[in-house]
């Protein structure tokens, strides 16, 4: 019975790990679906290699966090193995029917508290207050204070060699021409630039926290250097005058 509810104690433990891990990306502002499944990603050490993992292991912070909880997944794998096989040594067929029962109605019940939007927005809040007080992370819902509505959307961009921003100033790029704004500039020693000014140049590796429409943010993230840039760039202002004089007659 120990060796079942230390099991049962080793996965609630990983759901409130993985929680306020959570918390803690969204608070760097990485989007809440995208932190929650890097958070599992690395507590379970499945490993997925996407350009999120990428923006996560380029964020100091954000490198920290997973770095923990790497290192408890580790922990907590072996725990739980070596639970479930004390629990299940030695026993006669029906102890060990039984043992599988109470196990199976203890992750029932986990699993419907980790499904339960009270739970969580309890142990959200809970896990925020822990952050505020004891860390400096500022845990915010940026969406929510942005009360951001149609395509408008705030997202971060990994400048990389060769994009077409990559080593030119903010009043060269003359991205509100297109409609976006740079809200913030994080360099790839961490420095983070909370009013980039028009004299601010970018740099690759850099990340970008822009405000804008969708669709234009992912054409500018794919956008590279030359001429193919140039005329994605004057189609870019051409849409967003468009949308301007329509918005004029509104």
């Amino acid at each position: 019975m120990v060796a079942i509810a230390s099991l049962l104690l080793i996965v609630a433990l990983s759901l409130i790990v993985t929680r306020v891990a959570t918390v803690a990306l969204v608070a760097t502002g990485t989007a809440h679906h995208v932190a929650r499944f890097q958070a599992r990603s690395a507590l379970t050490g499945s490993g997925f290699t996407t350009s999120e993992s990428e923006q996560v292991v380029r964020h100091p912070v954000r490198r920290r966090v997973i770095g923990v909880l790497m290192l408890l997944g580790n922990v907590g794998i072996v725990g739980a193995a070596s639970s479930a096989i004390l629990g299940f040594q030695g026993r006669a067929s029906g102890a060990a029917g039984w043992r599988i029962a109470e196990l199976g109605v203890g992750l029932i019940v986990l699993v419907l508290l980790s499904r339960s939007r009270w739970v969580d927005r309890k142990l959200t809040d809970w896990t925020g207050r822990v952050l505020h007080r004891h860390t400096d992370l500022q845990v915010r819902d940026l969406g929510g204070l942005l009360e951001l509505s149609g395509d408008y959307t705030v997202q971060e961009l990994a400048v990389e060699p060769g994009d077409w921003v990559a080593d030119r100033s903010l009043a060269d790029l003359g991205l509100r021409d297109e409609g976006i704004v740079v809200l913030g500039v994080t360099r790839a020693d961490g420095r983070y630039l909370g009013a980039p000014t028009g004299d601010t140049v970018i740099r690759a590796d850099d990340n970008l926290i822009v405000y804008g429409r969708g669709r234009q943010l992912r054409e500018l993230d794919s956008r590279r250097r030359g001429a193919a840039g140039a005329d994605a760039r004057c189609a870019a202002v051409r849409e967003q005058e468009q949308i301007e004089q329509d918005e004029d007659r509104i």
